[in-house]
């Protein structure tokens, strides 16, 4: 009988600290998997320390761990879209290097895909080691996403989770620039499973998700799934031109009936300037974002830029 075969997809940033135990961890439990072959592929996203040459290693002592090296950092959807391009194997596993998620945790998950399931991503009852500031933005992020996407994200997800080889078949195929992929797996459907369980804290090292990163993240999932913020715009508009009315309204009858409650002074004026001004700059800066996206889309430049390939023909 024909054994299946799973691959995991693992992004790497400035990670020399915990890519040697990454691949040990791993590697202790997949060879575990009696009915499974196995393959491994590790993606260097632009990293300027020892983390490329640490993969090199492993794989030159290992032939079933393939490394793919970007020519500068791309971003860790990148990353994740590079590595998903390259899978051969039946089931794919996505996790990040830090194992802040388990890879223990991997035999729990092909039980669930062998019973049919298509995609079975990580849910998080706890995560440890991380801010409240965090837990905050994050928690924020999905109910704003949900309530804006036409699309169900689960929240307190990651890209944590097993998929199907034909739910990434599917994936690759879509064309698009700026993959948000989480949101992706949702909105291709195929039968999903929550997959609960504990979030460490990173081996080591430190988060490759700074705040700015968050909110580009923030950013690609919104407009990626959501035409409502350009709604919002019209909505804006529809309230500034009631407000108008109201003010023009006011003025006209304190004029007749010389009511003099009207100030001529600089504040009330400046008010009003400034919350218009505020409302149209509001308006084109949503509008913008999803011209830069178009224009992005136009240019039909490469998400990534491979340098390196090792163990891959």
């Amino acid at each position: 009988m024909e054994k299946s075969k799973v691959t995991l997809v693992i992004p790497m940033y400035y990670e020399e600290k915990v890519a040697e135990e990454c691949y040990k961890r791993v590697k202790e439990n997949l060879v575990k998997l009696e009915n499974y072959e196995h393959e491994i592929i590790f993606v260097n996203d632009g990293s300027k320390d020892k983390t490329l040459e640490i993969l090199q290693k492993i794989a030159e002592e290992d032939v079933n761990v393939k490394v793919i090296s970007f020519s500068r950092n791309f971003g860790h959807q990148a990353a994740v879209t590079a590595g998903l391009q390259y899978v051969t194997g039946d089931a794919i596993v996505i996790m990040d290097a830090d194992l802040q998620d388990p890879p223990e945790l991997i035999p729990d998950m092909l039980k669930l895909w062998e019973d049919g399931n298509e995609v079975i991503y990580g849910k998080r009852k706890s995560r440890d080691g991380e801010s409240i500031f965090k837990l905050f933005t994050a928690k924020m992020f999905y109910k704003t996403l949900n309530a804006l996407s036409d699309v169900e994200i689960p929240k307190d997800t990651g890209d944590f989770r097993l998929v199907d080889r034909k739910v990434v078949d599917t994936i690759n195929a879509l064309p698009e620039h700026n993959k948000f992929l989480r949101g992706l797996f949702s909105w291709v459907g195929y039968k999903q499973k929550a997959f609960e369980y504990e979030r460490k804290e990173r081996f080591a090292g430190e988060t490759k998700y700074p705040l700015k990163k968050m909110l580009k993240l923030a950013s690609d999932g919104i407009i990626s799934f959501s035409t409502k913020p350009l709604k919002l715009v019209g909505a804006l508009g529809m309230i500034s031109i009631i407000i108008s009315i109201v003010l023009l309204t006011y003025a006209f009858v304190s004029y007749i009936f010389n009511l003099n409650n009207i100030s001529a002074g600089w504040t009330s004026i400046m008010v009003v300037v400034t919350f218009f001004s505020g409302i149209q700059l509001l308006s084109i800066w949503i509008i913008a974002e999803y011209v830069g996206r178009i224009y992005d889309e136009t240019k039909q430049r490469p998400q990534y830029i491979v340098d390196r390939k090792i163990n891959i023909d």
